[in-house]
């Protein structure tokens, strides 16, 4: 897809200081587009920074060695918050942000999106979006060519764990052709694939690997194996010690199971929420059964934080996939 940059070039010409956003409980592709672009612009003389709802979860902290992400109201209070511009990637969705939705809210300058994400909000936007990108990454990517600015490793390393990590390791639908003419030139500029891999599937806490046993002895098989679903309580993470964080890429499990097409994740967090993670390796739209419950995400990935207790939403979902898929 050919996207229009020069409304946000023309954004990028015309300020001198920048803030950075993305979703709370960001992934590597939130915060390496964050990283990528940070440095793109401080490429150009800019003043940056990087200001979440939330802290960089802790098994992706090796992409920020820096430590350049900040948190609302720990590292930064809000009214220290003053830039000429704001540049929101990998969401366009207030229940999204977190604490820093009030501060787009306010924000009395520019405001930019990059996102690759279907489902949308208005935020009072410049908006560019590619939905047919696999990666916000990709797009970072995009945007340094269209700049003609030097790929420096820090920048390559940051897009190849974005685009490596939306993809499950370029094992998705959403890869092309054009994914990995990308990545040969992010190696290329210094991104070093086996170190990334290590340091994203090979540095995991015993209480993970815990974790991920329970989460497989809960797995259950509907329509003759073409749904496949799993829970996490909030005992489990008490008895093993793990947190939220250590559920990531676990539902990718449930597709290794031959005939499965549509696989669920529901997380028990506090405060009668639930957290639902939804994948289809088929063309079976996920995203439409998300947007019934108010989530949203892609055809092949969607999310959903169901307000109710886990066994309310295990029942609302399911049965809205048994009879979408039926």
């Amino acid at each position: 897809m050919a996207i229009d940059w020069q409304p946000l070039v023309e954004i990028i010409d015309r300020s001198q200081s920048f803030l950075l956003t993305t979703h709370c409980r960001a992934d590597c592709d939130a915060v390496g587009s964050e990283l990528a672009l940070a440095a793109l612009l401080r490429s150009r003389g800019k003043r940056v920074a990087i200001v979440n709802g939330d802290a960089v979860p802790e098994h992706i902290l090796f992409i920020d060695p820096q430590h350049q992400v900040q948190v609302l109201g720990e590292d930064i209070k809000l009214e220290e918050i003053e830039f000429d511009a704001l540049i929101v990637v990998d969401t366009s969705a207030w229940g999204q942000l977190g604490p820093m939705a009030n501060v787009v809210r306010q924000f009395p300058g520019a405001r930019a999106v990059v996102d690759h994400h279907v489902s949308s909000d208005d935020l009072g936007a410049t908006v560019v979006r590619d939905d047919t990108a696999e990666a916000t990454g990709r797009m970072i990517l995009e945007l340094a060519e269209r700049l003609e600015a030097e790929v420096t490793p820090e920048i390559a390393r940051s897009l190849f764990a974005a685009i490596a990590t939306d993809t499950g390791w370029f094992r998705f639908s959403s890869v092309k052709e054009a994914t990995f003419l990308a990545l040969a030139k992010l190696v290329a500029a210094g991104a070093d694939p086996p170190a990334i891999f290590s340091a994203l599937y090979e540095q995991h806490s015993l209480a993970r690997l815990h974790l991920r046993g329970r989460i497989l002895s809960h797995v259950v098989s509907d329509l003759e194996g073409r749904l496949m679903s799993t829970h996490v309580t909030q005992e489990d993470f008490s008895e093993t010690g793990a947190n939220e964080t250590d559920t990531e890429d676990a539902i990718n499990s449930l597709h290794t199971v031959a005939g499965s097409e549509v696989a669920v994740l529901f997380v028990e967090l506090q405060e009668n929420v639930t957290k639902v993670s939804l994948r289809s390796r088929t063309d079976f739209d996920v995203s439409k059964v998300a947007a019934q419950f108010g989530g949203g995400g892609h055809r092949a990935a969607s999310g959903i934080r169901f307000a109710g207790l886990l066994d309310d939403a295990r029942k609302a979902i399911l049965d809205a996939l048994r009879v979408a898929m039926e």
